[in-house]
């Protein structure tokens, strides 16, 4: 079968393709769910308790991850300005993960305990008070909305659901966590999630 005939006939040229592709990705991606540093744990790291994973899921629901990676590359240009590199470890408890190459604004990976609540409080509701080239939008209404009330509805079948995935939640842990949000806001537990991200191995320093 010459590279010629292949060209000319699309319908070949479509096959051939999809089992390069098949095949490339099944090389790059099957080692993965078997590789140690990929699938157990960095040391420390553990779930997100009920708090964590309600903000997480206002993150994603307001598109933090279209400006802000979770990402840090092993370069000195990336660890020097955000802190050491990222792990797969740190991540084997994220579905989805969040990592990403797109940086409007600055990785977040390593954000947790960088800032206070309160910075973070004031950050989210006008961000150019701490930030004043900051061209994020404000999330005013993240304030006023109870978390219980929105992501954290069916916070109990999220956990079971992640449990099924690997997480390693305790019925206790499922039991007690609509409690475990009370009356906190989206806000509250958002800043929550930024607090505990890249706090497991390292502090930003």
């Amino acid at each position: 079968m010459s590279q010629e005939k292949i060209e000319k006939n699309v319908g070949l040229l479509i096959v051939v393709t999809l089992l390069a592709v098949i095949w490339g990705g099944l090389v790059e991606i099957l080692p993965l769910f078997f590789q140690k540093s990929t699938t157990t744990p960095a040391d420390g790291v553990k779930p997100y308790d009920a708090v964590q994973l309600a903000g997480r899921d206002v993150y994603i629901r307001e598109g933090c991850y279209n400006c802000h990676s979770q990402m840090i590359r092993p370069f000195r240009a990336e660890t020097e300005r955000y802190g050491d590199y990222s792990v797969a470890g740190e991540f084997v408890y994220d579905h989805p993960f969040q990592w990403g190459s797109k940086r409007t604004g600055p990785d977040l990976h390593r954000v947790g305990n960088r800032y206070s609540d309160e910075w973070h409080r004031i950050h989210l509701r006008n961000p150019r008070v701490p930030e004043i080239d900051s061209n994020m939008p404000a999330y005013v209404w993240l304030q006023d909305v109870k978390a219980k009330d929105s992501v954290g509805k069916n916070i109990e079948a999220k956990m079971q659901a992640l449990s099924l995935a690997g997480v390693p939640y305790q019925p206790e842990d499922i039991a007690n966590a609509r409690k475990a949000l009370g009356d906190l806001t989206e806000e509250d537990v958002l800043i929550a999630y930024l607090q505990g991200l890249g706090t497991t191995l390292t502090t930003f320093k």
